[in-house]
C-alpha cells in the first residue's frame, strides 16, 4: 500500500517549504513541492524610482542578496544602454564571487552534510534519526564544521572590503560601482581570498570526494529530467560578450555544445499556484502577480517557470554543464561536486580579477537612468539562474518581475509539456510514467529509494542537493486577525507576489 509522507516544514533550507511524497514499495512514486508563504516585492517596487530597485531587491534574500543587486543593476543598465567601466565591472564580479563562496560553504557544511554525517552527541544534533549514516563517528567532515564557520565569516568580510557591508551591499548602482579601491583594500581582499582558496582546495573538495566514496549510489539518485539552464555570470569584458559562466541550455543531460538561450521562450505557469489563471503563461517581461487563494488544484505560492514549455534545472551543476567544466552526470552527488568545483573556479578567477584592477581608474559612468523603457537583467545566484525584468514610464517603475532559482527548481506542476522518454533513465524506469509537467525537484524525487518511510532521509538528501531557498521574502502576519496595512497608499493595489529564491 502506498504511503503519503508530508515533510512540513523542510528543515535546513532557507525559508518555508513543504514536500509531500507518495512512497510505494519503498520508492517515491509522486512528489509535490510547495512554497508555503507569499511575498510582495514586485508590487512594492511599482511606482518607485528605478534606482530604488537595487537596494530593495537585495532584501529579497539574506543569503544571496548580491545576486539580486547584480540582476537589478543589470536590468537598469540594459534599460539605459549604459557602458560600465572595467573597474566597476570587476568590482561587481569580486563582490558577487565572495557571495558565491560563502553560500557554497554554508550549503555543504550546514545545510546538506548533516544528511550524511553524524554530528556531535549534543544539541542541536540530538535527538537524531537512526538512519543510514555510513561515515564513522567523529569523521573529519564533522570536525570541519568550526573551520567552515570561519570560512563563511571570512567570505563575508572579504565581500565587505569593497561593498562596505554584508550580507547586503549598497555599492551596486546603475552605471557601475560606488567604491574606489585602494592598495590596502586589494591586500586585505587578497589575504582572505588566499585563505579561502586553500580551504576550498584542501578541505571542501576532499570532503566532497570522501562523501562520494561512502555514498556512491547517490550518483544515480535524484537525476530528474536532465534539462539544465544557465543565464551566465561574471562578465569578462565591457560588452558582456564573454563570461566566466556562459549562457545556454542543455536538454536531457546530453553532452556536447549547449543550445543558445532564447528569452522569448520563458513563460510562467500558475495553474497549480495560488495566482489568478488569467496571468497564466505570460512572459516575465509582461508578467503579473495577482494572488488567488484558495484555488482548486493549486498547492504552492511559487509560480512555475518553463522554457519551451519544459521544466529546467538551474544551479552550479547546470552552470558547469553548460560551461563544459563538469559533465559527469545529474544526481545528488553530481550537484555537490559541481558546487565545490565551481567554488574553486570562482576563487581562482577572483585572484586574476584583483590583478586587473587599475587603481585610480573610474568605477562608474555617471548617467541618468532612462525615464521610460524596459530592461532585463540576467545573472546567476549561487543557487542558479536569476532574472529581473523592469519597465518604466515617467521616471517610475510600472512593472517589475523576478524569476529566482528556486522558482525554477522547486516549481509546482504546469499544465503543459509532454511525456519525456529517453535512454538516460537515472531512476530505474520511473521516468516513462512521469510527465514533463512536474517541477524539476518533484521529478528528481520520483524514483528515490526510501528505506524507512517514517524516516525518509533519502528524500531530504535529494531536496537539499538543490540548495532550495524560500526565505526570499518579508512576511508580516497577525494570526487570526485582519491584515496589517503598512502603507495606506499601496493598500488599494497590494498584490503579494510569489517569487522565491
Amino acid at each position: 500500500m502506498a504511503t503519503v509522507k508530508i515533510i512540513d516544514p523542510v528543515t535546513r533550507i532557507e525559508g518555508h517549504m513543504s514536500v509531500e511524497v507518495t512512497i510505494d514499495r519503498n520508492r517515491v512514486t509522486d512528489a509535490r513541492c510547495s512554497g508555503t508563504l507569499f511575498r510582495g516585492f514586485e508590487t512594492i517596487l511599482t511606482g518607485r524610482q528605478p534606482t530604488d530597485a537595487p537596494v530593495i531587491t537585495q532584501r529579497i534574500c539574506g543569503v544571496c542578496p548580491i545576486a539580486h543587486g547584480m540582476a537589478s543593476v543589470n536590468a537598469l543598465d540594459n534599460l539605459s544602454s549604459f557602458k560600465i567601466p572595467d573597474n566597476g565591472r570587476i568590482l561587481r564580479n569580486l563582490t558577487l564571487g565572495a557571495n558565491f563562496i560563502q553560500s557554497h560553504i554554508l550549503h555543504f557544511y550546514f545545510l546538506a552534510a548533516p544528511d550524511f554525517v553524524a554530528g556531535p552527541a549534543m544539541a542541536p544534533w540530538t535527538p537524531a534519526w537512526n538512519v543510514d549514516i555510513r561515515l564513522p563517528a567523529g569523521d573529519s567532515i564533522a570536525s570541519h564544521l568550526v573551520p567552515a564557520i570561519e570560512a563563511r565569516r571570512r567570505a563575508h568580510e572579504m565581500g565587505a572590503v569593497f561593498s562596505g557591508r554584508m550580507p547586503t551591499a549598497h555599492s551596486f548602482i546603475p552605471g557601475g560601482y560606488t567604491a574606489v579601491p585602494s592598495q590596502a583594500d586589494l591586500d586585505k581582499f587578497r589575504s582572505h581570498l588566499l585563505w579561502l582558496s586553500d580551504f576550498i582546495t584542501n578541505t571542501y573538495l576532499p570532503d566532497i570526494h570522501k562523501l562520494r566514496s561512502f555514498y556512491s549510489d547517490y550518483l544515480s539518485i535524484g537525476g530528474g529530467y536532465g534539462n539544465l539552464m544557465a543565464f551566465g555570470a561574471f562578465d569578462l569584458d565591457g560588452a558582456g560578450s564573454r563570461k566566466l559562466f556562459r549562457r545556454g541550455v542543455v536538454e536531457g543531460a546530453r553532452k556536447g555544445v549547449p543550445g543558445e538561450l532564447n528569452l522569448a521562450r520563458i513563460t510562467e505557469s500558475v495553474t497549480h499556484s495560488w495566482y489568478d489563471n488569467r496571468t497564466d503563461g505570460l512572459s516575465p517581461a509582461k508578467g503579473k502577480t495577482t494572488p488567488l487563494y484558495p484555488k482548486k488544484e493549486a498547492y504552492s505560492w511559487l509560480k512555475a517557470p518553463r522554457y519551451n514549455s519544459r521544466p529546467y534545472e538551474v544551479g552550479p551543476l547546470a552552470r558547469m554543464w553548460v560551461n563544459g567544466d563538469y559533465q559527469g552526470g545529474v544526481s545528488v552527488l553530481d550537484r555537490h561536486l559541481a558546487r565545490a568545483l565551481e567554488a574553486q573556479k570562482v576563487a581562482g578567477a577572483m585572484l586574476g580579477w584583483l590583478d586587473q584592477l587599475n587603481l585610480g581608474a573610474p568605477v562608474y559612468s555617471e548617467q541618468p537612468v532612462r525615464k521610460a523603457g524596459s530592461g532585463v537583467g540576467l545573472t546567476e545566484a549561487a543557487r542558479g539562474a536569476l532574472g529581473h525584468w523592469v519597465s518604466t514610464a515617467s521616471g517610475k517603475i510600472t512593472n517589475y518581475q523576478i524569476i529566482t532559482p528556486t522558482c525554477w527548481n522547486a516549481s509546482p506542476r504546469a499544465n503543459e509539456g509532454e511525456d519525456q522518454d529517453d535512454d538516460d533513465d537515472r531512476n530505474d524506469g520511473s521516468r516513462r510514467n512521469t510527465p514533463q509537467n512536474l517541477g524539476p525537484m518533484e521529478r528528481a524525487l520520483v524514483g528515490t529509494p526510501v528505506l524507512d518511510p517514517n524516516k525518509p532521509i533519502e528524500v531530504l538528501r535529494v531536496i537539499h542537493s538543490f540548495d532550495p531557498c524560500l526565505s526570499c521574502a518579508v512576511h508580516v502576519m497577525r494570526p487570526k486577525k485582519a491584515p496589517l496595512v503598512l502603507n495606506a497608499g499601496l493598500a488599494a493595489g497590494f498584490n503579494p507576489g510569489g517569487t522565491q529564491c
